[in-house]
């Protein structure tokens, strides 16, 4: 049983990637056309960078946390 899901599953994530390639985006044609796609993808790892800078933060300081409260 397992092994007919894991095929469908197999068979219906191929077919999907096939329709997926023939659709076009006029939107990303438009911003690879103007140059615009890297200032998106600039601010987007800016926004990414700055999210993970935020997590490391808080995990350190977590970390310190659950350090001095085991010791007090």
């Amino acid at each position: 049983m397992k092994k007919k899901i894991g095929v469908l599953t197999l068979l219906s994530a191929t077919s999907l990637s096939v329709l997926a390639q023939s659709s076009s985006v006029e939107m990303a044609d438009g911003l690879r056309s103007s140059g615009m796609i890297y200032v998106v993808v600039s601010v987007m790892s800016v926004i990414l960078a700055g999210v993970l800078v935020f997590l490391f933060s808080i995990d350190k300081k977590v970390s310190k946390l659950e350090k001095n409260g085991a010791k007090g």
